[in-house]
């Protein structure tokens, strides 16, 4: 066997794109190519540092904690439950992902594998985690990368996410580069979670059925008069325990505007007691109806003096309005 294979069980296994399978790192990075190639000893040493910065350990779940901002909303219980029965009788097949606490000695902070704490938490075991040292900015991008590589964010976590990451002073190009997104889209979806306040979102919870079109629409209906005040009474009573997307559907029709009845059509009545026409009277417009049966004609005849009654109208308007100026 050659001598390069001797070491190959000294590196650490480097999580795969979709995060659900390990792959051992064979090749060196350009940087580190001429120090790997100095032979046993250069080897060992690289081994050694990349264990120091990527380990595989057991952590107790109580030491882990979440970052400033999280980019999911929780899941229903039940479908939370299935998981953690899967974790109970196989036991965490995929890592997550941490680093050192960057103010409190001893303690983690999760980059990414909430759902796996969770769950790892709830059976009583330890979590099974990779540490690796990261400024909040990395935490942030692998946040990003581990959602591409697996279930993508719905639509209004991405806008939450977005939301409460410029809030606490990132740039928008980070989230840009978190979410795989360009700057007209973080702009859009900022502007959505800034019009649906945090707490009606997080009661709706992930909605991925949902989509954009929908919460954008959602979002200009909890702009009117009482809207936000009905949407909590629905969420806080019977939908609470309902799925993510049925509670969104629920509220959404809630919201819908109610629409105003249409006005009444009038009958008129002609002096020699005809009911010659029907009319209705609305904001923008009035309607006449001209009964053939009733006045036969009465029709036509309005369309051919309908000019010189218009030019009567204008003629009045004008005197009116000449009038009331010398006045």
């Amino acid at each position: 066997m050659a001598r390069k294979h001797l070491l190959s069980d000294l590196v650490p296994p480097k999580l795969s794109a979709d995060n659900s399978s390990v792959e051992v790192q064979t090749s060196p990075e350009p940087a580190a190519a001429a120090f790997v190639s100095r032979g046993a000893i250069g080897a060992v040493s690289r081994s050694i540092e990349l264990l120091k910065s990527q380990s595989i350990t057991e952590i107790d779940p109580d030491v882990i904690d979440a970052p400033d901002v999280t980019d999911r909303l929780e899941e229903s219980d039940e479908h939370f439950q299935d998981f953690a029965a899967q974790i109970k009788e196989h036991g965490q097949q995929v890592p997550i992902l941490v680093r050192p606490h960057p103010t409190q000695e001893g303690r983690y902070q999760i980059a990414y594998g909430r759902r796996r704490l969770r769950a790892v938490k709830a059976v009583g075991r330890l979590v099974k985690a990779a540490v690796r040292q990261m400024s909040d900015e990395e935490l942030i991008l692998a946040q990003g990368q581990e959602n591409s590589a697996r279930k993508d964010l719905s639509y209004i976590e991405k806008a939450l996410y977005s939301a409460e990451l410029e809030r606490n002073g990132y740039s928008r190009q980070l989230i840009m580069g978190a979410l795989g997104v360009d700057k007209a889209a973080v702009s859009h979806l900022i502007s959505t979670a800034a019009r649906i306040p945090a707490d009606v979102i997080r009661m709706i919870g992930p909605a991925p059925k949902a989509g954009r079109d929908r919460w954008v629409e959602f979002a200009n209906r909890a702009e009117q008069k009482g809207a936000l005040e009905k949407a909590r009474n629905l969420l806080q009573g019977s939908l609470k325990d309902r799925p993510s997307d049925e509670r969104f559907v629920a509220v959404f029709e809630g919201l819908a505007p109610t629409k105003k009845p249409s006005a009444r059509a009038r009958v008129w009545t002609a002096d020699d007691g005809v009911k010659a026409a029907r009319f209705k009277d609305e904001n923008k417009s009035l309607t006449l109806i001209i009964d053939k049966q009733a006045a036969p004609n009465f029709g036509e005849y309005l369309m051919t003096v309908l000019p010189e009654l218009y030019r009567g109208y204008k003629d009045a308007y004008k005197r009116a309005n000449d009038e009331e100026g010398s006045n």
